[in-house]
């Protein structure tokens, strides 16, 4: 059993998409002899993409768990996905870590991605290193990339090993080497006594110098830079050497913040201590079913025994343990302190839940997922697929905290939103292959809605004779506009018993049912006052039906003289940019019909507060990822209804008579 907890190191694989991570895990696994060939993404051999749609795509989809021993130590990583419609991976892996390993591609530079996964890591506190990727290519310079590193990201990096006529040379050690300064003095800058030390003496004492060094990393005041070709396993010995000797320990990781009760407490990494575990990630197979991958943080886990989940506050039955390494599941006695296990089949488990001790509930604070962005229709394309939807979407929610899934009450469509376009193919594709439903990606309509802007009085009489009982319902009814968001409003001014008040309600109901669907686009009707003011009755023709008829025909009869609008949703955007972006995001907004409402600043970013209508930001994700080259991201939300401007108004009231007459035929 792993229980030297200062012989493992847990660590995440990050950075820009295409930039190289995957042939990086390869290339450790397989120098490690964890595996006998090197994977290779091009082939589709690679052991962590292993999806269907990640082979096809030559690109990391899913986060995938993988494990070697090196030196004497274990070494269990996560290789993330690169691209941000993803992001919620890169999220996921950084909880279940204690280091990142930021990879930058030498011809592309620091990349959109490359900051993202540098914000993730800064939110959650971790140490990081870099390798710089594909120094084999043309016009690379590793100087340049690493000058791109610190003026993008921070001033702290410093080279570990340089790449020198297709060879990578170490600094770390070196003390000839002309860039083994560099090292001394950040390691020097981050402590004052040592500082003052090498103020006096120009150098660190030998015996100061490593722990100093281990101690700046894990602080993440230094940021080791290695660099090298992964896909012919350059740079990887030096690597693995960094890894070793100056990456923290899972013991000598930061303890994690918890909440137990109103009190915060720290977790401090501990084989023998009580256990603390959170699920960090849900898989469902089709065949399988459900595997829920955690990481342990305290103590262990043991296969085929009980366990407390603190977040559902309730026993849970653990089966057979795994480690995993891609794909493969390898059974295990146990699952211990700093280590990333998997379980199937958990009954009342789900992603973010906490394993404890019953007596020691436990709560981490939560992983902050961003709002998904992007959103398309679902329709089935056959009857057969309609009966598989519901249980595939419910799976791949679970799946991932990024994708959420509705149903738009008003125009019955059932909506599915992601972080970006190529998010939810992905999705779909994964539900035809995955579940057998096939389905249908669209445009969501619009919920627009209509109100009247005048008042008016109008008479609704309901009259029939059919030889036996007739029906008789009359009503007198005033229609007056409402200010927004104020719905509707029903007013009883019925006096002398012009109208049996057992009747009034059904006046009422008419007009309600008749506000269902307006006169101009077959939309709700909505921000109006009814008044009933007067009627007629009569002794023995009268009935609800009756009344609610009169109803319905006095409201009908209101919108055809009240000048009825349409309305449309507005929305409340927050868009996050850089700076140099603003003069296009602002002119993009006010080409959307947007009214930009102020601008602030947030660190090294504007943030732009906008008003919008939703009809106008469907595609916004993927314009705004295109006009800032990835860098903005946006947030939205409801305001309010405004009424259409009469030209688009025009369009949308055509539309929806042809689609109308579409249905008859």
């Amino acid at each position: 059993m792993r229980s030297d907890l200062t012989k493992k190191k847990v660590f995440f694989i990050c950075g820009h998409a295409q930039s190289g991570k995957t042939s990086l895990a390869e290339a450790m696994i397989f120098k490690c002899g964890a595996n006998t060939r090197l994977g290779k993404v091009d082939d589709g051999t690679s052991l962590s993409d292993y999806e269907d749609d990640e082979k096809e795509r030559k690109s990391s989809i899913n986060l995938s768990v993988l494990h070697a021993d090196c030196k004497g130590n274990f070494l269990q990583f996560i290789d993330a996905p690169g691209y941000l419609d993803f992001i919620g991976e890169m999220i996921s892996a950084a909880r279940a870590v204690d280091f990142g390993l930021v990879v930058v591609d030498a011809v592309e530079g620091v990349g959109v991605g490359t900051e993202k996964a540098w914000d993730v890591l800064n939110k959650e506190n971790l140490p990081r290193l870099f390798f710089i990727n594909k120094l084999d290519k043309e016009n690379t310079d590793f100087n340049k990339t690493l000058e791109d590193i610190r003026s993008s990201l921070s001033k702290n990096v410093v080279p570990f090993a340089v790449y020198e006529s297709g060879k990578v040379v170490k600094v770390l050690k070196d003390k000839n080497h002309p860039l083994y300064g560099q090292i001394v003095e950040k390691v020097a800058e981050s402590d004052d006594a040592l500082l003052e030390k090498y103020l006096e003496s120009g150098t660190i004492d030998e015996q100061e110098m490593m722990p100093a060094l281990k101690k700046a990393v894990a602080s993440a005041q230094l940021f080791p830079a290695i660099c090298g070709v992964a896909t012919q396993g350059v740079g990887i010995d030096v690597l693995l050497e960094v890894l070793m000797d100056v990456m923290p320990s899972v013991a000598e990781s930061s303890p994690r913040k918890a909440r137990k009760g109103d009190q915060e407490i720290l977790v401090e990494p501990k084989a023998d201590g009580p256990l603390v575990a959170q699920v960090f990630k849900t898989i469902i197979d089709p065949f399988v079913g459900q595997l829920s991958i955690f990481r342990v943080f305290s103590g262990k886990v043991s296969s085929n025994s009980d366990t407390f989940n603190a977040t559902k506050e309730g026993k849970e039955k653990i089966g057979q343990l795994y480690l995993l390494q891609g794909k493969q599941q390898q059974a295990q006695e146990a699952v211990c302190a700093g280590e990333i296990g998997a379980v199937a089949k958990l009954k009342d488990t789900s992603t973010q839940d906490m394993f404890c001790d019953a007596s020691n509930k436990l709560a981490l604070i939560p992983l902050e997922f961003p709002s998904p962005a992007y959103s398309a229709s679902v329709k089935p394309k056959t009857r057969q697929d309609e009966d598989k939807i519901s249980g595939a979407l419910s799976r791949l929610t679970s799946e991932d905290p990024t994708f959420g899934v509705s149903r738009d009450t008003q125009t019955k469509e059932l909506i599915i939103s992601g972080m970006g376009e190529l998010h939810l193919h992905v999705i779909i594709d994964r539900m035809k292959r995955k579940y057998g439903a096939n389905v249908e990606l669209g445009k969501p309509k619009v919920p627009y809605k209509e109100t009247v802007t005048k008042t008016v009085k109008v008479q609704g009489k309901y009259k029939k004779q059919t030889g036996g009982r007739g029906q008789y319902g009359d009503c007198s009814i005033e229609v007056e506009p409402l200010e927004r968001g104020k719905e509707f409003e029903f007013v009883d001014k019925i006096v002398g018993g012009a109208i049996p008040r057992n009747f009034i309600p059904s006046v009422e109901k008419g007009v309600r049912k008749a506000m269902g669907e307006g006169i101009l686009a077959g939309c709700p009707v909505v921000d109006i006052r009814v008044t009933l003011y007067d009627g007629s009755y009569h002794p023995v023709d009268s009935s609800d039906i009756a009344f609610q008829v009169a109803g319905s025909m006095a409201f009908k009869q209101a919108l055809e003289q009240a000048n009825s609008v349409l309305l449309e949703p507005i929305m409340n955007v927050e868009i996050v940019v850089p700076e140099e972006f603003m003069g296009q995001v602002t002119g993009d907004i006010n080409s959307r019909r947007g009214r930009v409402l102020g601008m602030d600043s947030r660190g090294k970013n504007q943030v732009v507060k906008a008003l919008v209508p939703l009809v106008e930001m469907f595609t916004y994700a993927s314009d705004l990822r295109s006009v800032t080259g990835g860098r903005g991201s946006y947030t939205m939300s409801f305001s309010s209804y405004e009424i259409v401007p009469a030209r688009i108004a025009q369009t949308v009231i055509d539309q929806a008579k042809k689609a109308k007459e579409a249905e008859k035929t």
